[in-house]
């Protein structure tokens, strides 16, 4: 893809595509947006959207399909078994991954569940670069242990590391002498959720590989934010920028024995599953499926999402396409750089993520800063983001709070869903609350699940802060929304 050049001199990322279709969208005053966080405690999760201007929550299942997606829909085959659109789509993965097999799942973390149910036992030490928190979740539940093993970089908000997300090499081959007799698989996920969507070089990802292969460890990969990992190799790893991103892809899976993936992220519809090269690993977990999802050929997707992931798999394929999120996410990353705002450096793939812990150093990690600041940005601007810090930890067994390594405020730009004009706002809103974090406080949690609590945990703010900013708001723009 040429870089694409203004005669003006002016830096900003081209829309490569045309917008044919519209939705709605409402910004209410900044007295309801108070309220509003209130009602959902003080949780971005437990928000309405009716409340919300731009949602920056996640990229999972809200990217804008293609024109040939929306097409692909029309073509669906709805039979139960034996359809011709699981055949479509197994056979775009065997061209896309070289797999041969392939089992459905109505999204991601279901697919987390089935390899975890099948290779996880008690006792059982899972190494991975970085955990995601259903991953985690999946896998503590079965009495497994999750091993982090990222390079130092990975948790350096502030960086010049092009791949964050790179395993510790020597950690891991440690790791696996020691125990490999209790590790099933090492999880790659390429590129890290967690810490800023940072990505994976190709050349980390086949020497992790080779490791764990020579001690007889499976290899697993998360490969949900492939695309922007992709590009990322493709652009910032010398050895790679001759190869195709179909080349860098069949490299990269080659090393795997399975690949799992959220269809909500990769291929830009609404499911998932796993692709293996292995039928005796695809027979150890085939029976999960019809138990828990649906028959093998559907999984528990509709037929018209598996015709539209089929071509948003081959469109991943396309580096005008899967440049887009990475390109705005760094005109917004650095926009705000530019004004003094603490963010994630450099900017990674799935969204800006400010750096909460320097945004608000005044707020205590025990009092949430990130679930905190994702309160305040909404207040701000109507932008909904997503706590990923401490909130989205579990507690120790003892009980005690498990302090994240980074936290962080995630700003997800779903792909060609907002214009460069919705992005200013945002930089414009999130500036003015930095210019004002001092009235920003800490919150508490008044309902805390045991698992998962940021899905659906409720807290409160520890003062009255949140009506300070509402004041402070209305006394700059008095006669704005």
């Amino acid at each position: 893809m040429p870089e694409i050049r203004f005669y003006s001199g002016e830096n900003i990322p081209l829309e490569l595509h045309k917008v044919r279709i519209v939705q709605k969208l409402d910004l209410v005053p900044v007295e309801r947006r108070a309220e509003a966080i209130e009602e959902a405690g003080y949780n971005t999760f437990l928000l309405k959207n009716k409340d919300i201007y731009l949602d920056m929550l996640t990229d999972s299942g809200v990217n804008a399909m293609s024109d040939r997606q929306l097409a692909a829909m029309m073509v669906a085959d709805d039979s139960y078994a034996g359809s011709s659109t699981y055949t479509r789509l197994t056979d775009k993965l065997t061209e896309i991954f070289g797999t041969e097999y392939f089992l459905p799942a109505h999204q991601g973390r279901a697919a987390e569940n089935i390899i975890a149910m099948t290779f996880v036992q008690k006792g059982s030490i899972i190494p991975m670069n970085y955990h995601f928190t259903t991953t985690k979740a999946h896998i503590t539940r079965l009495g497994g242990y999750v091993e982090e093993l990222v390079v130092d970089e990975g948790v350096k908000v502030e960086s010049d590391c092009p791949f964050k997300g790179n395993f510790d090499l020597e950690r891991l081959e440690k790791l696996l002498k020691e125990n490999h007799d209790r590790i099933p698989f090492m999880r790659i996920e390429a590129g890290t959720n967690l810490i800023g969507g940072q990505p994976l070089s190709l050349e980390n990802i086949e020497m992790a590989a080779d490791i764990a292969h020579r001690y007889g460890v499976l290899t697993v990969m998360d490969a949900s934010l492939l695309q922007d990992n992709l590009y990322f190799i493709k652009t910032r790893e010398e050895k790679a920028k001759d190869l195709s991103l179909r080349e860098i892809t069949r490299r990269i899976s080659g090393k795997m024995d399975i690949i799992y993936f959220s269809g909500r992220k990769l291929g830009f519809a609404r499911g998932g599953g796993i692709s293996i090269h292995s039928k005796e690993l695809y027979l150890k977990m085939r029976e999960l499926v019809p138990m828990f999802e649906g028959f093998l050929t559907y999984g528990g997707m509709s037929v018209r999402e598996m015709e539209a992931m089929a071509v948003g798999l081959d469109e991943t394929m396309d580096m005008d396409v899967i440049s887009q999120g990475p390109l705005f996410i760094k005109y917004m990353t650095d926009e705000l750089m530019k004004r003094g705002v603490p963010v994630v450096t450099p900017a990674g793939g799935l969204g800006c993520h400010l750096d909460a812990m320097r945004f608000i150093p005044h707020v205590k990690q025990e009092e949430y800063p990130a679930g905190a600041l994702a309160a305040a940005v909404f207040i701000a601007g109507g932008l909904r983001g997503m706590e990923r810090g401490t909130i989205s930890e579990q507690r120790e067994e003892d009980g005690s709070e498990h302090l994240a390594a980074v936290e962080l405020l995630r700003l997800a730009l779903p792909r060609r869903v907002f214009t460069l004009s919705q992005v200013k706002y945002a930089v414009d809103r999130i500036s003015w609350l930095y210019d004002n974090r001092s009235l920003v406080g800490g919150l508490r949690f008044v309902e805390e699940p045991s698992s998962l609590r940021f899905f659906f945990g409720r807290l409160e703010p520890v003062s009255d802060w949140p009506q300070k900013l509402v004041e402070a708001f209305r006394r700059d723009f008095s006669d704005s929304l």
